[in-house]
C-alpha cells in the first residue's frame, strides 16, 4: 500500500506512456482483489520515473505535479478508480466542487480536461471516487513555473474524541488535550520548493518536522495553542498558509467559587449559598429566604452557563451574578422545592451540576398537653397545647396562621375514684336584712367514683381527712339604717322663672333608734331630694323699658341715645330689686344713633351747640360737654 497524500517532484507528463510505467491500486490486493463480489472505491496512483518534455497538450495521471508552460494548450487529468459496485467520479478545486464550463470539460472516461489553461486554473484537483462501501481521494497539483503552490483547506476540524487528527494546512483545528495532532503541508513548484514550519512567527526545529511536509505535534497541552504556519519557498518565491490550533479543555467541576464568596459578603448574613455537584448537593432553607447558587466550573474555552429549574430553562426574569455563574434567589418561597442544574458546555463537551432546594415549612405541632383538669373523678381532662414550629424549633404562631390548624381532642386523665371528701351546698338567704341574722348549709361526707357518681360516706371516712366545715354562719350584722329628711323651708329668691323658685331641706342618715350615723352607712338605700322648684308671688316680676330718648346728634360718630330699665312687680307693677329679674336678660337701657357722616353747615342739636359757641369764645365748658368736634 502507498500513502494517499503522497507529494511528488513537480514534472510534466505528456500524452505518451513509457513501457516501465505501472498502476497500482491503492488498498487492493493484486492476485483477487479487482474479482471481489463489493469493494470500496480504489484509485490508481501512477508510479513512473519522471519525465519532463514539452507539449502543447498534457496528459497526466493522478499523483504527479502540472507545470504550465506558455504554449499549455491542453491539460487532461485522469482519474482511474476500481470498486464494486462501480465508484462514481467528481472532482474538486482547493477544497470546492468544480463547475465545468466550456473551458472546463468532464470527459466521458471521468477525466477532467482544461482547455487554455490560465494562471487561475492554478491549484490542488481531488478525485473523489465513492460508491457504497465508501470513498477514496487523490489530488494532483497545477501550477506555474514560479513560485510554489501549498494545498490549503479552509475547513474548521473539532476532535473531542480520537486520540489523533490530521488535517490540511490552512484549517482550523480545534482539540481535545493529549490529542496528537499532525498538520499537512502539500506543496508543489519548479524548482522544488524548501518547506519551513513557524509557530507565532517562530521559527520551528527541525525536530517537530516529519518527512513530505507534514508537521506533528505530539500530546497536546494548553501550552501548545498558537499559529502554526508553513512557508514554501523556491528561487521564484514564497508562500505562506497557516493553521489556528486551538486546545480545547471539556467543562469540569471545581471546588469552590471566587465569586460566590464576594457576592455573598455584600448579600448580607441572612443570605444562603450552595454551589451545584455532579451528584448533587442539598440546600434547606427557611420560606421567605433569599440564596445563591453557584455553578463552579472551568473548561477551555470558558464554558456557557444555562440555567434549569425541574428541567426547565429559567427566564430572564431572574436575576444572574458573575456573567451567570451565580443564580439569584430572592424570595425561596416562590419555588416550591424542586432540582436547579446549571448545564455548561463548549466545544468540547459539557457537565451538568444539580442542587436540590428544600424550603422548610412552618407546622403546628401539639407534642405537649396541659396539666390534668381534675385530680380523680370522671372529668379530668387534658387539652394539646399548639406550637408553631420552623425546623424544629418554636417560634412566634403568627407564623403559622397560614397553615391549618390540626383538630384538637380533649384528652382524658386522672379517672379514678376520689378520696372522701366533705361535699357542702350553698349558703341559704340570711335571715334578716340588717342587725344581724343567720345562715345555713348541708354538710355531708362523700365519694366521687371515676363514674361520676357521688357514694355517700360517714362523717368519720371525712373526719380522717380534713375537718368537718360549718354548717352554720352569722350575716348581715351591719345596724339597720334608714334617711330621714326635714321639713321643706320658704319658697323665696333667688327665682328661677316666673312665679318659679327653690325651696330647700336638710337630710339625715339615722338608726332605727334616732341616732345620726355617717351617711356612707346609708349609700345602699335610695336617698331623698334636698331641694324643689315652688311657686312664689314673689319672682311674678318682669323687665320694663321705657321709650328711647331723642338721639344726641343728627350725624357724625357721637349721638346716642338713652331709656329706663327696671325689674318691677306684675300685679303691683312697682319696682323690686333687680336680682328678682336676673333669670330673663336684662335689656340694654343706652345705644349709638344718627352715625351718618355730617355735611358741612349741619346744626347740632342743644348741648353739642353751646359746646361749639363756648370753644370759640373762649369760655371754659363742663367736662361732659367737652368732647367730639364742631
Amino acid at each position: 500500500e502507498y500513502p494517499f497524500h503522497r507529494r511528488v517532484s513537480g514534472f510534466t507528463s505528456s500524452l505518451r506512456t513509457s513501457s516501465a510505467e505501472t498502476f497500482i491500486p491503492t488498498s487492493v490486493n493484486l492476485a483477487n482483489g479487482l474479482h471481489r463480489p463489493h469493494q470500496k472505491p480504489a484509485i490508481l496512483r501512477k508510479i513512473s520515473a519522471a519525465q519532463q518534455l514539452s507539449a502543447s497538450e498534457v496528459v497526466t495521471h493522478l499523483g504527479q505535479t502540472v507545470v504550465l508552460a506558455s504554449g499549455t494548450l491542453s491539460v487532461l487529468l485522469h482519474c482511474e478508480a476500481v470498486g464494486n459496485p462501480k465508484p462514481t467520479i467528481s472532482w474538486a478545486k482547493n477544497g470546492e466542487e468544480v463547475k465545468y464550463n466550456d473551458r472546463l470539460l468532464l470527459q466521458p472516461d471521468d477525466s477532467l480536461q482544461i482547455l487554455a489553461p490560465v494562471e487561475a486554473d492554478v491549484g490542488f484537483y481531488a478525485c473523489n471516487a465513492s460508491n457504497a462501501l465508501g470513498s477514496d481521494s487523490v489530488s494532483i497539483a497545477v501550477t506555474l513555473a514560479g513560485k510554489p503552490l501549498i494545498k490549503a483547506s479552509r475547513a474548521t476540524v473539532i476532535n473531542t474524541e480520537s486520540p489523533a487528527v490530521t488535517v490540511d494546512i490552512g484549517s482550523m483545528v480545534k482539540t481535545i488535550q493529549k490529542a496528537n495532532v499532525t498538520i499537512n503541508c502539500q506543496v508543489a513548484g519548479v524548482p522544488e520548493a524548501k518547506v519551513t514550519w513557524f509557530k507565532n512567527k517562530v521559527k520551528l526545529s527541525s525536530a517537530h518536522h516529519l518527512h513530505d511536509g507534514l508537521l506533528l505535534i505530539a500530546n497536546v497541552s494548553l501550552s501548545d495553542q498558537g499559529l502554526y504556519s508553513c512557508k514554501a519557498a523556491n528561487l521564484h518565491g514564497e508562500v505562506t498558509e497557516s493553521t489556528q490550533l486551538l486546545v480545547l479543555e471539556p467543562p469540569r467541576p471545581l471546588p469552590y467559587l471566587e465569586d460566590l464568596t464576594a457576592v455573598l459578603t455584600s448579600a448580607g448574613p441572612s443570605t444562603h449559598s450552595v454551589l451545584t455537584s455532579p451528584s448533587g448537593t442539598k440546600l434547606t432553607v427557611s420560606p421567605g429566604s433569599s440564596a445563591l447558587i453557584g455553578c463552579a466550573v472551568d473548561g477551555h474555552p470558558p464554558p456557557n452557563i444555562t440555567w434549569l429549574y425541574s428541567g426547565e430553562p429559567l427566564g430572564l426574569r431572574h436575576q444572574f451574578l458573575a456573567a451567570g455563574r451565580i443564580l439569584q434567589i430572592l424570595n425561596v418561597s416562590d419555588f416550591t422545592g424542586g432540582e436547579f442544574s446549571c448545564l455548561a458546555q463548549n466545544e468540547a463537551g459539557s457537565l451538568t451540576q444539580i442542587m436540590s432546594l428544600a424550603v422548610q415549612e412552618y407546622q403546628w405541632s401539639v407534642d405537649k398537653l396541659t396539666a390534668c383538669s381534675a385530680s380523680c373523678g370522671h372529668r379530668g381532662v387534658q387539652l394539646p397545647l399548639l406550637r408553631c414550629l420552623l425546623d424544629g424549633a418554636e417560634i412566634n404562631a403568627s407564623y403559622c396562621r397560614e397553615t391549618p390548624k390540626p383538630s384538637l381532642q380533649p384528652i382524658a386523665c386522672n379517672r379514678r375514684d376520689c378520696p372522701s371528701r366533705w361535699m357542702v351546698t350553698s349558703w341559704s338567704p340570711c335571715t334578716r336584712s340588717c342587725g344581724g341574722g343567720i345562715q345555713t348549709r348541708r354538710v355531708t361526707c362523700q365519694r366521687l367514683t371515676a363514674k361520676g357518681n357521688s357514694v355517700p360516706m360517714s362523717n368519720e371516712a371525712c373526719a380522717q381527712v380534713s375537718k368537718r366545715p360549718v354548717d352554720t354562719q352569722n350575716c348581715n350584722r351591719q345596724p339597720c339604717v334608714e334617711w330621714v329628711a326635714s321639713s321643706w323651708g320658704q319658697c323665696n329668691v333667688p327665682c328661677i322663672g316666673p312665679r318659679l323658685a327653690v325651696q330647700h331641706r336638710q337630710i339625715f342618715c339615722q338608726t332605727k333608734d334616732g341616732t345620726s350615723v355617717s351617711s356612707d352607712q346609708c349609700s345602699s338605700l335610695p336617698r331623698p331630694l334636698s331641694t324643689q322648684n315652688c311657686w312664689t308671688d314673689v319672682c311674678g316680676v318682669h323687665w320694663r323699658v321705657s321709650l328711647w330718648t331723642v338721639c344726641t346728634a343728627t350725624c357724625g360718630n357721637y349721638g346716642f341715645q338713652s331709656r329706663h330699665v327696671d325689674c318691677v312687680h306684675i300685679r303691683t307693677n312697682k319696682p323690686v330689686m333687680e336680682h328678682h329679674c336676673s333669670w330673663r336678660p336684662r335689656p340694654a337701657n343706652w345705644q349709638r344713633c344718627n352715625i351718618t357722616p355730617c355735611e358741612n353747615g349741619t346744626l347740632l342739636r342743644g348741648g353739642e351747640a353751646e359746646r361749639c359757641r363756648s370753644r370759640k369764645e373762649g369760655r371754659v365748658v363742663s367736662q361732659k360737654h367737652s368732647t367730639g368736634p364742631c
